[in-house]
C-alpha cells in the first residue's frame, strides 16, 4: 500500500467516525513516528509532513556529515545522527563536513509488514478514540432525557440505539414494572450513568429515577422549563405513585395549577408515560407544618407535633382519615416521610367518649393482604369489627383456616392491650 492510498483511506475513516483533522492529523503523526522509531531505533532527527486532503506524506530524515575517520573510531558514531562524508557525497558530491543532510524516506522503505501494521493501529485508535468521545458525550448528558429505538429485549435488559446508532442499556431494575416493550418503538428515558467496561463504555439508562419526572414536568409544563416554577423534591414509587414538591417564583402562578393543566391536560400525559402512576403535585412552603400536611394528601390532618432533634412527626388524624394517610400498602406515608425528610408516624383522635377502633388496612404489614380481603368480603373492615366474632363463626363464615384466624386474632387483640 502507497502513502496516497494509506493517507486516503485513513481520512475518510477517520471523517465517516468524526474524528475533526486537529485529532486526526495528530493520530497520524504518531502512528508514523512509532513506525520509525521501531526501524530506526528513535524518531529525533526526524520530520513527518501529512496532506490529509490530497493524500501526501513526507519523511525526511535529518543527518549531520562527519568525517569518515570519526565514523570508523574516536567518534561517537550515531547512524540516526550521523553520515559518513564518503556516504553523503554517493548522494550529492558537494557535500563538505559539518553540513546537514536531508533524505526522504519512502513509506515502501518500512517493509510491507510495518505499513500494514500502521494501518491496522491507526483504525483501532480511531475506534479508540470513537469509544472515548462516546463515553465523554454521554456522560455530559447524565440526567438528560433521549429518545431512543428499541432494538433488544432481553430478560433482564432492554438494548436500545440513539439517533447515530449508539447502544443504550435499560437494566430491569430501571425500569417502571409496567413497562412493556415492542421492538422498534421510541422509548424516553434520562441517562442515568456512564461506565467503561473492558475499554467499552456501556451508557445506563432509566425510567425509574426521580430525575425522569423531573424532566417530563419540564417537557410538559412551559413554567418549569422557563423557570417560573421551580422542583423543590420528587420521591417516587415506580409505576405506582409519586409526590412532587413544586414552588412559584411569581405570585401571578399557581404552581400546582400550572402542573396539572386545564383538566388535568398536562398530568395526563406524564401519567401515561409513568404507566399510570398516581402524582400527587404539592405547593411547596417553608412553614414545616403546612408542608407536612400538604404531603400527607389526600389525608387530611388534625394536628402535628414536631420532633426536630429525633427526626421525628407525630401526625393526629380522625379515625376516617388514617387509611387514606397509610396509602395502599404504607406507600403515602413512606413517601411523605421521604418527600420533608421526617420519620412520620400516624395516630388516631378520638371524639369525646368514641371507643377506639382500627381500620384492617393499617394492619397490612403484619396480615396479608389476601387475609384482609376475605374478611372485607364478609363485611369486616375494622379490628374490633372482628373481634366481635368468635373464631368458630369466623371459620363457618370466610375461607380462612384456624391457624390464620388464630393469627389473625393474636394481631388484633395485641393493638387493644394496655
Amino acid at each position: 500500500m502507497d502513502s496516497e492510498n494509506l493517507i486516503e483511506s485513513f481520512s475518510e475513516f477517520a471523517k465517516f467516525k468524526n474524528i475533526d483533522r486537529p485529532t486526526m492529523m495528530k493520530i497520524l503523526e504518531e502512528v508514523f513516528r512509532t513506525m520509525i522509531r521501531k526501524k530506526y531505533g528513535n524518531d529525533e532527527n526526524f520530520d513527518i509532513i501529512i496532506n490529509t486532503d490530497k493524500g501526501d506524506l513526507e519523511i525526511w530524515h535529518f543527518r549531520e556529515i562527519v568525517d569518515d575517520e570519526f565514523a570508523e573510531d574516536s567518534f561517537d558514531f550515531d547512524p540516526t545522527k550521523h553520515i559518513s562524508l564518503q556516504d553523503a557525497r554517493k548522494i550529492e558530491k558537494d557535500f563538505e563536513i559539518g553540513e546537514e543532510l536531508s533524505e526522504e524516506i519512502k513509506l515502501i522503505d518500512f517493509g510491507r509488514r510495518l505499513v500494514l501494521t500502521a494501518r491496522q493501529t491507526l483504525i483501532q485508535k480511531v475506534k479508540d478514540l470513537e469509544k472515548d468521545l462516546l463515553f465523554q458525550r454521554y456522560k455530559d448528558l447524565v440526567g438528560e432525557m433521549i429518545s431512543a429505538e428499541v432494538y433488544q429485549i432481553l430478560a433482564k435488559e432492554v438494548l436500545l440505539v440513539d439517533a447515530e446508532g449508539n447502544e443504550l442499556n435499560l437494566p430491569k431494575s430501571e425500569q417502571i414494572s409496567k413497562d412493556r416493550f415492542k421492538k422498534g418503538e421510541t422509548v424516553r428515558s434520562i441517562v442515568h450513568r456512564v461506565e467503561m467496561q473492558n475499554s467499552n463504555p456501556k451508557i445506563i439508562m432509566s425510567r425509574t429515577s426521580p430525575v425522569f419526572l423531573e424532566r417530563l414536568f419540564e417537557n410538559e409544563v412551559p413554567e418549569v422549563a422557563d423557570g417560573l416554577i421551580a422542583i423543590k423534591k420528587i420521591v417516587r414509587e415506580p409505576g405506582e405513585r409519586a409526590k412532587v414538591a413544586v414552588e412559584s417564583f411569581d405570585d401571578r402562578v399557581d404552581p400546582v395549577g400550572a402542573c396539572v393543566g386545564m383538566k388535568g391536560s398536562r398530568i395526563h400525559s406524564i401519567v401515561r408515560e409513568l404507566e399510570n402512576e398516581n402524582i400527587d403535585v404539592i405547593n411547596y412552603t417553608d412553614n414545616l407544618e403546612l408542608y407536612i400536611a400538604r404531603a400527607m394528601s389526600p389525608a387530611k390532618i388534625s394536628s402535628i407535633k414536631v420532633d426536630h432533634k429525633g427526626g421525628k412527626v407525630a401526625v393526629f388524624l380522625k379515625p376516617d382519615q388514617v387509611s387514606m394517610a397509610i396509602g395502599k400498602g404504607g406507600q403515602n406515608i413512606k413517601l411523605a416521610s421521604r418527600l420533608v425528610g421526617f420519620d412520620i408516624d400516624v395516630f388516631r383522635e378520638l371524639e369525646l367518649h368514641e371507643e377506639e377502633d382500627v381500620d384492617l388496612e393499617e394492619f397490612s404489614d403484619e396480615i396479608e393482604g389476601w387475609v384482609i380481603d376475605e374478611l372485607k368480603r364478609i363485611g369486616l373492615d375494622t379490628a374490633k369489627s372482628v373481634l366481635a366474632l368468635s373464631k368458630e363463626e369466623l371459620s363457618r363464615r370466610t375461607e380462612l383456616e384456624e391457624e390464620t384466624i388464630e393469627s389473625v386474632f393474636d394481631v388484633l387483640s395485641a393493638e387493644f392491650e394496655e
